[in-house]
Formats: C-alpha cells, structure tokens, sequence
C-alpha cells in the first residue's frame, strides 16, 4: 500500500465533526421518542381515571400514535429523499413536540388520540432520517455502530422516563407530563440547526432521478424479497418490544403486586439491558457481519422472552429482565445501518422510514394482544407466546436477507 493510499484509507475512516453532529442530532430526536412513548406507558393509569377511559380506548392511545407514525414516516421518508435529511427532520421535530404539547390540554378520548396521532406523524420521521443520515456521515467500517448509538438514542429517554416519571408524576400529574416531554424536542431542534446535509445526498440531489423512492423498494425481485425481509424484522421487533415495555410495569404490579416506584425500578434495569444490548450489536455486527449477529441475538430473545414469563422471584425478575432486554432490543441499532447498506441513497430514507414504521405499525398492535391475552389467560402466558415471533425473525433473516458488512453505499 502506498503512503498516499494509507492517507485515502485513513481519511476514509475517520469519524470527523460532521459525523459526530450528525449523530449528536439523531440520537437526541430519538430519545424524545423513547420518552414520550413509555412516559404514555406510566400514565395510561392517571389519564384514564380522569378521562373515564376504557382498557381498549386507554390501550388505543398508544396503538393510535404508531399508526400515526406509519403514515408520518412514509411522507416525511420521500420528502427526505427529497428535500434533505436534516431539512425535513426539523420538521418532524416540530409537528412532533407542537402536538405533544396540546395532549396536556385534552379534555376527552377524541381529542387526545387526535394529538396522539398527529404527534405519532412527526414521531414517524425520526428513526429513519436520523439512520439515514448517521449512515451517509459515518465511514463504512463503524457504519454499524454509528446507527447503534442513535438507537441508543431511544434507551437514554426510555431509561429517563423510567426513572422521573415516578417522581414528577404524583406532582404535576399527566398534563404536567406531556408539557415535560417537550423539553427534548426542544434540544434537538436546537441542535440540528447546527448539522449540514451529508455531501452524498448533496451529490444525488443534482443527478436527474430514475424513479420514485417508493418504487425503488419493489424495483425488482431480489429487492422485493429484501424488502419482505427487512419488513419481517421491523414488525416482530416491534411488535415485541411494544408489548413488552408498555405492558410490563403493568405486568409487575399486576402478578407480584409492584408499586410505581419498584416497576419503575425494574423496568429500568431491562432497559439498561436493551441499551448494552445495542451497544454490543454495533459493535459485533461491524466484526463479524450483519447475519451472524442477527441470527444470534434472535435466538437469544426467543430463549429469554420464554425464560422472562416463567420467574417468580425479585432478584431472578432483576437479572432476567435485563438479560431479555440485551437480546430483545438488541438488533435495533442493527437496523439502520442494514437498511442503508440495501437501498440507494435516492430512496435510503424512504426505505429506512417506510419499512421501520411499517414494522411499527404492526408492533403498535402487540400492546393490545398482548393485553387481550392478559385478559383471557394471564399475562405470564401472553409473555410467553411472544417469544414464538423470534423464530420468525430467523428464518426471513436466513432467506431473505443478504450480507452487507463494510460495503460502500450506493
């Protein structure tokens, strides 16, 4: 190799301001996300005894916020595609935060789940563009990290979430809450302000374009296939995780009697499981290769899902559920980077929205089989069927899904 080439390959894989703004941008976006979705968690209580809610009206709130994200991240993915990644991420940012805000004024079902589901449009934009953009910042060889940190992103607001909620509630009650969730919307705005668009975007953006962004999703059968694929993963990613997170403090109180403060506590602890679990996905995916570690973190959320619904005692509760959250919500971050790797950078956003949400969408439904289950049976059963969607992950990432590791995006 010669010393220019060594100074070339060096530069290449340098993680340099502009990739540390644009990663600083992202993350901060999604951890208002992961706040405001499990702080919903905490207050479905709260808001449907002051509401006179019902268990499916009260359980509709959240499904309704990720249909509203399914529709937001198709628009807010093409006008990306479009207009800009940061352009339209500000956007989003702000239908997102101006809607949570009116929640704390609501005075019913319906216009609650009508902010609900605007927010939920703005709320669609995010992981995608911010994947999105942390892909085309990052160099090839930590590209899989890069997206680990912004998924990492949603823990930090889960985990705070899970830890103020306790606090600020019994004090400023759920409105005061939707008003609290603002403040991070607020920061990420600021901070985008301050992030240019990706120069591989910038050059894209003056070629003349083949085709529609959507089109490009389904331009051919081996894409169909990786698209079905990748929508397979988003949607038993969701879907298990939703019906995880937002039942378990119920779950908790429910079967061995909690209090807020101690499901606070060990909800917590699984999402620092989740967040290792992240970190450690990026990290091993960039090793060994996209497949490997998706097949080995599937098989270990199908093993642990199964052990989780089974424990009985506090300490065993404790150390399982953050054993479950490493290899539940580990492939998250794994997402991103994949999904930029398999589409060009004409339809990368659209793809990364599009197929997220769509994902999403179908996860916004696990909070409500899971509670029906709940309701038929018993929660540590409805737990444990959801393990069996795992083995479904496997086998569309053993068919469906190529290997990308290290490539150069197209």
């Amino acid at each position: 190799m010669t010393v220019a080439h060594a100074d070339l390959t060096a530069a290449a894989d340098r993680i340099d301001s502009f990739a540390r703004k644009a990663l600083a941008a992202s993350a901060i976006g999604y951890a208002m996300d992961g706040f405001d979705l499990l702080i919903l968690g905490f207050m479905l209580r709260a808001i449907s005894a002051e509401l006179h809610l019902t268990p499916p009206q009260a359980g509709s709130l959240v499904t309704w916020t990720l249909i509203g994200a399914v529709a937001g991240g198709i628009l807010f993915g093409i006008l990306s595609d479009y207009y800009g990644r940061v352009r339209v991420l500000t956007w989003t940012i702000l239908l997102f935060a101006a809607f949570t805000g009116l929640c704390a004024f609501a005075q019913g079902y319906w216009d609650l789940l009508i902010y609900r589901s605007i927010a939920g449009l703005g709320l669609g934009g995010e992981f995608g563009i911010g994947m999105a953009l942390v892909a085309e910042a990052w160099p090839a060889r930590y590209r899989a990290r890069g997206c680990t940190y912004v998924a990492l992103g949603w823990q930090v607001g889960v985990l705070i979430a899970a830890l103020v909620t306790p606090l600020l509630l019994p004090l400023i009650g759920w409105r005061g809450m939707f008003l609290v969730g603002l403040v991070p919307g607020l920061i990420a705005f600021a901070v985008r302000l301050y992030v240019p668009e990706p120069p591989i975007f910038l050059d894209r953006a003056k070629q003349p374009r083949a085709a529609m962004p959507l089109g490009l999703l389904v331009k051919d059968s081996a894409t169909r296939n990786i698209s079905l694929g990748m929508l397979i993963l988003c949607s038993v990613q969701n879907f298990g995780y939703y019906g995880l997170m937002i039942w378990l403090p119920s779950y908790l109180a429910t079967r061995f009697g909690y209090t807020l403060t101690q499901s606070a506590l060990w909800t917590a602890v699984t999402v620092l499981g989740m967040a290792f679990g992240i970190f450690a996905f990026g990290h091993f995916a960039d090793r060994v290769g996209r497949r490997p570690a998706l097949f080995t973190f599937q098989a270990g959320a199908f093993v642990m899902v199964l052990v989780y619904s089974q424990l009985t005692d506090a300490t065993a509760l404790l150390i399982g559920g953050a054993i479950m959250g490493i290899f539940v919500n580990g492939m998250l971050g794994g997402y991103g980077a994949l999904l930029s790797e398999l589409y060009p950078t004409e339809a990368r956003a659209t793809a990364e929205n599009v197929i997220f949400n769509l994902g999403r969408g179908v996860g916004g439904f696990g909070p409500f089989v899971v509670g029906a289950l709940a309701a038929t049976y018993s929660f540590s059963l409805a737990i444990a069927l959801l393990a069996t969607i795992y083995l479904l992950d496997i086998l569309a990432t053993a068919f469906l899904i190529p290997e990308r590791k290290g490539v150069p995006l197209e």
